[in-house]
């Protein structure tokens, strides 16, 4: 992204009150320990991994929604 990155673009919407709690989860490459714990306490619900399995995604993501709905 041209302007700003994910964790920035997050940051942004969090100020909108309509996007406060709006269930967030990141797809990247920077699965290193210190990015991952950053972009949960930014409020990620998740992170997918690159690579990733492309026939697999949809379900992934489906796994992690509902965990989060649960936990909520």
């Amino acid at each position: 992204m041209p302007e700003m990155d994910g964790p920035m673009t997050l940051e942004a919407l969090r100020t909108l009150p309509e996007n406060a709690v709006t269930p967030v989860i990141f797809m990247t490459a920077k699965a290193q320990y210190q990015e991952v714990q950053r972009l949960l306490e930014l409020g990620a619900i998740d992170i997918i991994t690159k690579p990733y399995d492309p026939q697999k995604l949809s379900a992934e993501i489906q796994t992690k929604w509902n965990t989060f709905c649960h936990a909520a």
